[in-house]
């Protein structure tokens, strides 16, 4: 990736030859597919130096195309903080591991434009402004603010690509730590129920029959019974819904512990943020095609949990 003055400069790398134009630029930038279709009206974005006249044209591996830089502007009031922690735990040109702690969120909304993992990877790494879409430039994937752990964010625009082609194709492996309440009858087991906005609250997700798909698979690592029934679960995102673990667990009687948000709360352990952590992360480097893998501990809230149980 290269930026000319008024334009960015991005070559097609192999795993994306064949694709339509429009939807490369559309995740090149953020934008959307209207807004390009209306940039590429315009003669705005080229192709090996050639005006782009239909989105649907497709490219090969090592077309150049270059973007008007008007659709990699960040948003206003998205600006870097370099007060915000954030631990990283692998960096490379493409991308970053980051180990995120709970309470952080990750990325700007119109409630919150600061204080987000995104202002401060943007006082880390400027270059990410124009990394992906505009409004959470270089996120990957998300996690909730109350839950833990490793996630990741893209530094250049063909890592972008790279990996949001895995979590398409569903090829990311994710896996998470959970202790929920109660004793789950199986030792191993897949849930899968579609998954929506509960009409009963809007900030919730619910089990609903218009759902999009949701499957989560997952395996008891350890029983408890003392302060009260509770299980240690490997949990393995097959989808990747919003709050897909804490739903599933909750439509099926066994919330998260400490998610009082979806009937979590605990007296006897008394734990103010749920016990969720993204502990493991698999995947392709998005350019070399190595086999990675990061994995990360619960951290001490939640390693002080485990020991009063029993």
């Amino acid at each position: 990736m290269s930026e000319d003055g008024a334009v960015l400069r991005e070559s097609v790398p192999d795993s994306l030859a064949g694709e339509r134009v429009d939807r490369i630029v559309s995740f090149i930038t953020g934008a959307s597919r209207s807004v390009v279709a209306q940039s590429i009206r315009d003669g705005e974005i080229l192709c090996n130096d050639l005006i782009v006249r239909k989105g649907s044209q497709k490219v090969a591996s090592g077309d150049v195309i270059v973007v008007r830089s008007s659709l990699l502007d960040l948003p206003l009031g998205i600006e870097p903080d370099s007060t915000i922690n954030v631990p990283i735990i692998h960096e490379d040109h493409d991308f970053i591991v980051v180990d995120k702690p709970s309470g952080l969120v990750v990325h700007p909304a119109p409630s919150q434009r600061q204080g987000t993992l995104v202002n401060g990877l943007l006082s880390l790494y400027p270059e990410i402004a124009s990394v992906g879409d505009s409004q959470r430039p270089g996120i990957v994937h998300r996690l909730d603010k109350g839950t833990s752990g490793l996630l990741v964010a893209a530094l250049s625009p063909e890592g972008y690509l790279g990996l949001i082609q895995q979590l398409q194709e569903r090829a990311i492996k994710r896996v998470y730590t959970a202790l929920v309440l109660g004793a789950l009858e199986s030792d191993k087991g897949v849930i899968e129920a579609p998954l929506g906005r509960d009409p009963k609250n809007p900030t919730r997700r619910a089990v609903v029959a218009d759902g999009k798909e949701a499957r989560t698979r997952y395996e008891i690592l350890e029983r408890y019974t003392d302060p009260e029934e509770c299980c240690l679960a490997r949990c393995e995102l097959e989808t990747g819904r919003t709050h897909q673990i804490r739903a599933h667990f909750s439509a099926i009687g066994h919330p998260i512990v400490g998610d009082s948000h979806y009937g979590g709360s605990s007296i006897s352990l008394d734990l103010e943020r749920p016990f969720l952590h993204s502990s493991l992360i698999a995947f392709e480097h998005p350019i070399t095609r190595e086999s990675l893998s990061f994995s990360s501990q619960v951290p001490k809230e939640l390693s002080t949990i485990l020991d009063k149980v029993q």
